[in-house]
């Protein structure tokens, strides 16, 4: 049966349960994925029906949802299986700030929360801006993001455009409009040729080995190596296409970007 607005919601995704939450409407939430470190604010308490390529049909389908929501095309299977059980199902595909930003909006006025939701876009879309000007004058250092290592792979198409609303440049930035994983991935000589000033890393799933990364291969001749501009980022903060990306990923990836140039100017003054 297809409710509206839903109250039986089973989100596969942490960003769709996020930002339910920042709209307190997460009470609409029955089912959630496998937590990971943003567990302790967003889907507490909740059943957990899924990872991000697999799902519990049947626990699924005991929680009667009036509405499940996916994101992209690995889910896909998961989401025809539901569709065939006669479950309303809503796949997202946002890959870009902007496509955040109107996630936040369409979901809103899913659980006919229009007016709150276009408060918390607004609410991102000034800290961007704010950040946009913030970074205008300075410098703009060439970054590699890595959100992979074996195969190494660069960001998401909305990890390269929080790079340059932070103020840098993403030396792959070409390759944002590419949806699949497989058209990210990198060889050493790619990354070699770009000569990237910073390298922010961030493996979805694991903690970042900065040792390994220095000692590859050639990398010690990079830039970034040899300034030791290296840094992880917290891949909650950012490898979820939602409202923590646009605030505390970018915050991130701002701090990442310019902490030496920041201790500098500290020291001068």
């Amino acid at each position: 049966m297809c409710a509206f607005p839903p109250e039986r919601i089973v989100c596969l995704t942490e960003e769709t349960v996020e930002t339910l939450h920042l709209l307190g409407e997460d009470w609409r939430i029955v089912g959630v994925p496998q937590p990971t470190g943003r567990s302790d604010r967003f889907g507490a308490g909740k059943a957990v029906v899924s990872g991000f390529t697999r799902a519990d049909i049947p626990a699924i389908l005991e929680l009667r949802p009036d509405l499940v929501i996916t994101f992209c095309d690995i889910q896909g299977p998961i989401a025809n299986e539901l569709i065939w059980e006669g479950i309303p199902v809503h796949a997202f595909n946002q890959r870009s700030v902007a496509g955040i930003l109107s996630m936040i909006r369409m979901l809103g006025a899913m659980v006919g929360a229009r007016g709150k939701a276009e408060a918390l876009a607004r609410s991102c879309e000034r800290r961007i801006e704010d950040m946009r000007n913030r970074t205008s004058s300075r410098r703009r250092p060439r970054v590699y993001f890595e959100a992979w290592d074996n195969p190494m792979m660069s960001g998401a198409g909305w990890i390269t455009d929080l790079i340059e609303i932070a103020g840098g440049q993403d030396v792959f930035g070409r390759l944002r409009g590419n949806p699949a994983a497989r058209d990210h991935i990198l060889t050493p000589p790619q990354i070699l040729r770009a000569e990237p000033e910073v390298i922010l890393a961030s493996w979805c799933g694991k903690p970042v080995d900065l040792d390994h990364i220095r000692h590859r291969p050639g990398w010690g001749a990079l830039p970034a190596v040899r300034a030791g501009r290296i840094a992880e980022i917290d891949a909650c903060l950012v490898h979820q296409p939602g409202p923590l990306a646009l605030t505390e990923g970018l915050d991130a990836i701002f701090s990442a970007l310019h902490a030496k140039e920041m201790l500098f100017h500290d020291a001068t003054h």
